[in-house]
Formats: structure tokens, sequence, C-alpha cells
């Protein structure tokens, strides 16, 4: 934040993502807040400036997003003391400078472009959990109320979600293993793309040249554009990926030659906005459709977000969460019972379902059982580990 921030220099790869910021853009004003290792800070056109009422303990913030009618700052962990931080969030009026406790949760928060929902994650290194809640801007503090329906992802490393444009997609690039893609429908959460974005993992330990060409992929590379089902890909050579998802076709096309795309995005009206490894950043111009597609596109965001939330409900405020949540990973779908009897798993299924059924049949085979009738009391009983 400013010119006299520390150098990366020869820092670690780890130690370059410990130190990246937190930032957050307002919805309608030119303003960004930035998380650091300088502190909170407010940065507008006039300047750079600290943020009034922010604790001390608010430079542990990992990730920071803004509620959709950008009233309250959302931020986490919570700067409340305690090794719970990260169950809970905080929520801060920026004018007055007040908190209030939130649900907890990670890495960036999407709003729905219809509105009253947005969409976030619960990482973890076994599996992260993609939540959805519902925002009712009139509330008091502006908080998010966590949804049932939700989606299971493999491991950890994830970055926010991104919505399409018309809401009926929700794209999740990660993890911290592979360069991984994932695109469900929306509101049905069927995966509808899974991909590797380069070469897959070969295992550890990994290969130098692997890990080079895995980083050389910039996590911030993908963007739905105004043309219904249509998901644009930044790579490290320069190109821009068009894939259409509806035609499960894909074209690319040269835009930066030679140099890696290392931030993708969109303007309102539709353009992509590039930035290059070069410093470069460039405003590309896709073919937008008239004023009828966008009319189409809010049809059917509102249209798929009614289907949802007709589809679910609240989780209560108080229990255990995931013990209320229904979970897919875009093929199955799990109740939170279903998640705590699994004893089976094949090696093709998510490293966190193989994961889990081996702790739940480890917690079967150490309850104690009664011996066979008519049989030596130290015979298995027949149970294979």
């Amino acid at each position: 934040m400013g010119a006299g921030s520390t150098a990366y220099d020869d820092a670690s790869y780890r130690d370059r993502m410990r130190r990246t910021p937190a930032v957050a853009w307002h919805p309608d004003q030119p303003l960004l807040v930035v998380a650091g290792e300088g502190g909170v800070a407010r940065w507008t056109p006039t300047g750079l400036s600290g943020v009034e009422g922010i604790p001390p303990t608010a430079s542990s913030y990992r990730s920071l997003a803004f509620s959709p009618d950008g009233r309250k700052l959302w931020a986490s962990p919570s700067s409340g003391d305690g090794h719970d931080a990260w169950q809970h969030s905080d929520i801060l009026d920026l004018t007055s400078g007040t908190i209030d406790v939130g649900p907890g949760w990670d890495t960036g928060v999407a709003t729905h472009p219809a509105g009253g929902l947005v969409a976030t994650l619960i990482s973890n290194q076994g599996a992260t959990i993609g939540l959805f809640a519902r925002v009712d801007d009139k509330s008091a503090p502006a908080v998010m109320r966590v949804l049932r329906r939700a989606l299971i992802l493999d491991a950890d490393g994830y970055e926010t979600p991104v919505f399409s444009v018309d809401g009926r997609h929700l794209a999740i690039r990660g993890n911290a293993y592979e360069n991984t893609l994932e695109v469900f429908g929306f509101p049905s959460l069927q995966r509808v793309l899974a991909t590797t974005l380069g070469e897959p993992t070969p295992g550890y330990p990994y290969p130098q040249e692997w890990l080079e060409q895995m980083r050389a992929w910039s996590r911030h590379n993908i963007a739905f554009g105004v043309q219904p089902g249509v998901l644009w890909i930044g790579t490290p050579t320069g190109s821009l990926v068009e894939v259409d998802l509806d035609g499960q076709r894909a074209v690319e096309h040269d835009v930066l030659t030679g140099a890696p795309v290392t931030g993708l995005g969109t303007t309102p009206t539709g353009e992509l906005v590039v930035a290059s490894g070069e410093g470069e950043l460039v405003l590309v111009s896709v073919l937008s459709g008239s004023a009828k597609t966008r009319a189409t596109n809010d049809n059917a965001a509102r249209a798929a977000l009614t289907a949802f939330l007709d589809s679910t409900c609240e989780v209560p405020d108080n229990g255990d969460l995931e013990a209320h949540l229904v979970m897919t990973d875009g093929a199955r779908t799990w109740e939170s019972d279903d998640l705590a009897t699994v004893t089976t798993a094949a090696p093709t299924d998510p490293t966190w379902l193989q994961l889990q059924a081996a702790i739940n049949t480890r917690g079967q085979d150490e309850e104690p059982r009664e011996p066979a009738t008519g049989s030596d009391s130290t015979s298995n009983p027949g149970r294979t580990s």
C-alpha cells in the first residue's frame, strides 16, 4: 500500500502468498479497501488514508468483501481474540467504525447478478465447502444468512467464485495442488465443466519444472462476458480461450503475444480487461450483443435466483453448520448423515471422500464387538480394513 511497502525481492512463493494483501472494491464508489502488513487502509482518487475504528488485531484479515449494497465491509477471519477466529467474521461499518459478528467464510465473496445472494468458501486442507447465503440489504447489520444447499470441493487453495452475467453458471478456480477449473450450472449445481489448466499434478515430491509450469498460470484468469454461457480463460502465453459451455466448444484468440495473462475481468458493458506480466492493462472489445441480449440475461438471472431460493432454506443460527448442509460435488449429493456413515470409496473418488470413508471405517473397527457365536474369541469377525 504505497511506495513505502516492502518489496517481495527474494521472498519464497509461500511467503509471497502469505504477504499478498486482501483487497475489496466498493460496488459503486471509486473506493478500494486494502488489508496487508501495514494494517487496513482505504484508497480513493484523493489518496491513501486509514480506516477509523479498526482494531489492532485487524492486521490478520486475509479476505475482504463489501456487502452488495456497499454499506458494510465484511472481513475474515474475525478480529476477536481466541482460537476460533476463523469460525466468525467481522462486519464493519466504515462510517461509524462499529463492528458486528458475522458467519465464518474465506476466499472472497461473489454476488449473484440478480442480487440478494452471495457465494463464498470455507476452506480446509481436506475439503472446501462452497456456501450460498441470502443477503437482505434491509437488515442491520447486512449479514450473510447461510443456506442449506452447498458445494463441496476437493482440498483447498481456491479463488473467489465467479458468477456468469446471466446467473446460470458459477466458475471456481483452484486448488492448492494443481490448476483446476470447475463450472457448475445454477441453480442445479450440476458440474458442466471440470478440467486442469496445464499438466495435472504428478504427485509429491513435485518436479521443479512442473512447479514452474503450474505457477505460470494466473489464479485470476477467468471471466464471464456478456454472451450467455461463454467463459474466458487467460493463458501464460498471452492468449484468451473462449469456452462455449452450452456448445462444449473452445476457440483460442491471440491477444498478448508472448506476455502471460496475470489478471482477467470484465467491465459492466462486457468488455474484457486483461492484465499482462509486462505490466500492461488492455481493454478487449467483444461482441456483446444488443440491449435485448442484456435484458434477456437479466431475466435469466432473476429466474435462476428465484429457483435456487425456492429449493432451499436457511441454516439455523445455532448449532453445527455442516450438520445442516446438503452438499454436492456437481455429480453426487450428500446429506450430513450420509458422510457420517460412508465407509467405501473408489480410487477415482475425491480425496476428501476417500479420507472420510477411511476415518469412518477406522472408527467402526475400533468399536468393541461381541465374539461370533461358536468361534474362537480371537478370530476376525469378518470385517476387512
